[in-house]
């Protein structure tokens, strides 16, 4: 048996765990799973526009517009001009959205427990395979950009030679391991196609510059 099906199922089931506990988190306040993405989303994210929504959680516009609808009359979204573009408007949380999206994001229990038996050399293992993984999907269009190390133009993969903190976060000026690659980063900026190029290179056959 190759392991390829083996990974997939493995990566399935856990997502079911996750997808469920979330679930059981919002179903007491009311959300349908849709809600409940998009509550989780803004609270990650911030500020957004519906189309944007859409794209995340993969859904579309007229199911997402129906759904930021049922937040906005339930309290937990309020629509605001955008900044950027007077004729668009971003969706935002309010009080009680910040709330619910508090209750839903709990992480499982037994997801947590069993990602503490990890030791630090395996937490770093695992998040570079899921950056490798990440911008792979978001190459052949089957996710929509994320947040990610690998695509940052903060990025700089094996700046340093110090096997334990190879990387160097240009944002924050600190060294990293593998350990503290991100999938999802508030401070990330996409580099340019050519940038993101170079900088994969370099993370990928672990070359400094």
């Amino acid at each position: 048996m190759t392991a390829l099906p083996q990974i997939t199922m493995g990566l399935a089931r856990l997502g079911a765990v996750i997808r469920e506990q979330t679930w059981h988190n919002a179903e007491p306040l009311g959300l349908t799973p849709t809600q409940t993405q998009i509550l989780v989303l803004l609270a990650q994210r911030g500020p957004t526009r519906v189309g944007e929504a859409a794209e995340q959680v993969a859904i579309s516009q007229p199911t997402a517009s129906d759904a930021v609808g049922a937040l906005v009359r339930k309290g937990h979204i309020s629509k605001r001009r955008d900044p950027a573009d007077a004729r668009a408007t971003r969706l935002h949380l309010t009080a009680s959205g910040h709330e619910a999206a508090k209750a839903i994001e709990t992480w499982p229990d037994a997801i947590l427990g069993a990602l503490h038996v990890l030791d630090n050399d395996e937490r770093g293992v695992l998040l570079r395979a899921l950056n490798k993984l990440i911008r792979e999907l978001q190459l052949s269009r089957r996710m929509p950009v994320q947040r990610i190390c690998v695509t940052c133009t903060h990025f700089r993969p094996h700046a340093h030679l110090d096997p334990a903190s190879p990387h160097h976060c240009a944002f924050l000026d600190v060294a990293f391991g593998d350990a503290g690659l991100r999938v999802d980063c508030g401070d990330h900026t996409e580099a340019d196609e050519a940038a993101r190029q170079a900088s994969w290179e370099r993370f990928n056959t672990g070359t400094s510059r």
